[in-house]
């Protein structure tokens, strides 16, 4: 049988066992779990949902399958994801076990580490947060003061990091610390795992200017990161760290582990409800241009992460080239939001109150929300500088 024809029986057994086995409550918009038994699943049918995933092994369908994945090569995952976006189902599972720490493992992570972790990603069943910024290293990241020092069969952490997404929800960490304060900056710093729910952890939220409290302070105070779950070469975590930001930057992730489609009305909804309809089509020719553009945009960044998807030969995350992802996927996220404040004209100023209605209020706070997205994963400036040295060539 051709590749081509192989493909196509796979996707109508992909469609079959879909329309099958996904629950009404997994399909639009709704919770995706995270794998935190801190944060309650509310909906059964999302619960179910993860069960049948994770038996089939779609969860992480790229994973080997000894590590709770299906192995799917590439043309296969591309079929997976179009079938489950053709029926508005949600993925199983998100978080950065599966986009961004488990990848990581799977490349890096020794052969005791991989079956320690993996599976219980691929369940469900942990939720990890990213200790990489500091209170005096954002950008310039690798001058992180966060020490780690060599106890025997275990490292000694003592130090800060912020800007640690979901901390208060996760059990495990993965980190960048300072393991040799003195040799240059870049060669000092080791990659390490350890567990949230210890002692020495210590974690107080943020609460932004949106009102939500997505992000988190983590103190370390002599807490404990286990030998066997140093990831890679001691003092050589840059590589694998600037590798994991590379899963996180691609937005590869999102088809794996995050919702399959983008959730919340669409942009021609918004703009018919007010702004009326003339013809079939908006009202207004110039917001009638505007949503053009932006669904254009949106449109090319999703078929050139498809083409970059189907070009991988071996499935997974590109190099240097996903900072286009990151920085071109952030101002389209940020373009979106401000679209629909403006639509909604003065309603779009609502902070609270009942002059403003439910819709109203959470794009308001979205678009202020989104104000991070071109600063946090490392700024849009960064991935410029990135994409200008790693990608074109250019000279520093």
């Amino acid at each position: 049988m051709s590749e081509a024809a192989e493909l196509r029986a796979f996707r109508e057994e992909t469609r079959a066992w879909l329309e099958e086995n996904c629950p009404p409550g997994a399909k639009g918009e709704g919770q995706v779990p995270t794998g935190s038994s801190k944060i309650k699943i509310t909906d059964p049918d999302v619960t179910l949902w993860l069960e049948r995933m994770a038996e089939k092994g779609w969860t992480v369908p790229t994973w080997p399958a000894e590590y709770g994945g299906a192995a799917l090569s590439t043309g296969e995952y591309v079929v997976f994801v179009e079938e489950m976006r053709a029926m508005g189902a949600r993925a199983p599972l998100m978080g950065m076990g599966t986009g961004l720490i488990g990848p990581t493992l799977l490349e890096h992570g020794t052969e005791d580490q991989k079956a320690r972790h993996l599976p219980p990603i691929a369940r469900g069943e942990v939720h990890w947060c990213q200790g990489y910024s500091e209170p005096s290293a954002g950008s310039d990241l690798a001058s992180l003061r966060t020490r780690a020092e060599d106890n025997g069969d275990h490292f000694v952490i003592n130090g800060q990091k912020i800007w640690t997404s979901g901390a208060q929800f996760a059990d495990w960490m993965f980190a960048l610390v300072r393991t040799d304060p003195d040799v240059p900056k870049h060669e000092g710093i080791s990659f390490v795992l350890l567990t949230m729910d210890q002692p020495g952890v210590t974690v107080k939220t943020i609460r932004l200017i949106s009102g939500n409290s997505p992000f988190c302070e983590t103190f370390f105070d002599n807490a404990i990161a286990r030998k066997e779950d140093l990831v890679g070469e001691l003092n050589k975590g840059w590589t694998v760290g600037k590798r994991l930001l590379q899963h996180e930057r691609s937005g590869m992730s999102q088809l794996v582990g995050s919702r399959p489609q983008d959730p919340g009305p669409s942009l021609e909804d918004i703009a018919r409800r007010a702004l009326g309809e003339a013809n079939g089509r908006i009202g207004d020719p110039d917001w009638r241009q505007r949503v053009l553009e932006h669904n254009m945009n949106s449109l090319a960044y999703r078929l050139t992460q498809r083409r970059t998807v189907q070009e991988s030969q071996d499935g997974t995350t590109p190099g240097p080239a996903t900072s286009i992802f990151k920085m071109y996927g952030t101002e389209l996220q940020q373009d979106k939001a401000r679209l629909m404040c403006d639509l909604r004209g003065t309603a779009g100023f609502g902070w609270s109150g009942d002059a403003f209605d439910e819709d109203a209020l959470k794009w308001t706070r979205s678009w202020l929300s989104t104000r991070a997205a071109s600063i946090y994963s490392g700024s849009n400036e960064i991935q410029r500088n990135i994409i200008a040295k790693r990608v074109l060539g250019l000279p520093d």
